[in-house]
């Protein structure tokens, strides 16, 4: 399933509100063509699947300004509390073995969130392949049924041609 970003140029879809205007106005001149239901339903459909998909890579890149944007707050604001916590906690005189033990436990913290993180990302991935999969394979399921429908709807036209 290959992901292919178009230019908004590529696209079937009216830019404006004018071109939404002047399309309603071409097609009110032209009644000689004949369309279907079809037609209609798979064209209109397709057009806001088109725009959908073109949306996507800059829905993406908004959501992950977002989330760089709060971590980088949360790794300013432990700057900021360093500068300002160092000089009192450094006349504090902690007791260095306490602070080993501190920096050890904060080590092994930090480690399991890592891993948590590290897990985390291969579920997604797993995730996000399995439904992949499943859209791919609902895919060939429905094409197979669109022949039977097909298939069916020709005898059904069949059958009533013969009686016309």
């Amino acid at each position: 399933m290959a992901s292919i970003v178009q230019k908004p140029s590529d696209l079937d879809f009216p830019e404006s509100s004018q071109d939404i205007a002047q399309t309603k106005k071409s097609s009110k001149k032209s009644p000689q063509t004949k369309i279907s239901v079809c037609d209609v339903m798979k064209n209109n459909t397709s057009s806001i699947i088109k725009k959908m998909e073109f949306q996507v890579p800059a829905y993406l890149q908004q959501y992950t300004d977002l989330y760089t944007a709060y971590l980088h707050s949360f790794d300013q604001i432990f700057g900021t509390c360093y500068i300002a916590e160092k000089e009192f906690f450094d006349k504090l005189e902690i007791d260095q073995n306490t602070l080993k033990s501190f920096d050890n436990c904060s080590k092994t913290f930090r480690d399991v969130i890592s891993s948590q993180i590290d897990t985390s990302t291969q579920f997604l991935n797993t995730y996000v392949k399995m439904r992949i999969s499943t859209i791919d394979s609902f895919d060939r399921y429905a094409q197979v049924m669109m022949r039977i429908y097909a298939n069916m709807l020709a005898q059904f036209n069949s059958t009533f041609e013969d009686k016309w």
